[in-house]
């Protein structure tokens, strides 16, 4: 379990709408928290380094 409560969440520059998209945080260990901005205090995904490069590299994200 990785604690989050420090973690620094962002909203991407280029969401069209900060008030329906995710949220990102760098963790520990090369790590990347993922949440609804929607609801902050629910629950994060979290991935390895390796599985957000993958994530990104896949352009699943474009739509």
């Amino acid at each position: 379990m990785i604690d989050l409560s420090d973690a620094r969440w962002f909203k991407s520059s280029k969401s069209p709408n900060a008030d329906t998209c995710v949220e990102i945080a760098h963790l520990a260990a090369g790590a990347v928290g993922v949440r609804d901005s929607k609801d902050s205090a629910g629950p994060a995904l979290v991935f390895s380094g390796e599985q957000w490069d993958r994530f990104l590299a896949s352009g699943i994200w474009l739509g």
